[in-house]
């Protein structure tokens, strides 16, 4: 029997969960993506609220007329901002079941380059 996408990413997403907590100090970065969008959130998952979020619906970074792959770096560098005026430093970093690669890849490496530490 093979699993659908879906199943497979929900299956490596319980996986990860279970090994990955996000605290106050050390928030969890969490990664949503869908076909045309791709959003981030830090999450204390101790009293289970959302810190900060960014996204690609964002007027400044939805008005630029980027590549998916150049949105994703915006919406790194947007969280990493609004994470330093939270006064947050280092997360951890959750791909929510999806692969390292492409759109995910880029949003963490431009996130780490605007100074978050994962």
């Amino acid at each position: 029997m093979t699993l659908s996408k879906l199943e497979r990413r929900n299956k490596i997403k319980v996986r990860i969960r279970s090994k990955i907590l996000g605290t106050a100090e050390r928030p969890r970065m969490t990664v949503y993506r869908s076909n045309k969008q791709i959003s981030v959130q830090l999450i204390n998952d101790k009293e289970g609220k959302t810190l900060v979020s960014a996204s690609s619906l964002e007027k400044e970074i939805a008005s630029q007329k980027v590549t998916k792959t150049e949105q994703a770096a915006l919406v790194g560098k947007a969280i990493a901002e609004k994470a330093r005026t939270a006064g947050i430093e280092a997360v951890i970093f959750d791909r929510n079941g999806y692969l390292y690669h492409g759109r995910v890849k880029q949003l963490a490496d431009a996130a780490r380059e605007a100074g978050l530490k994962f």
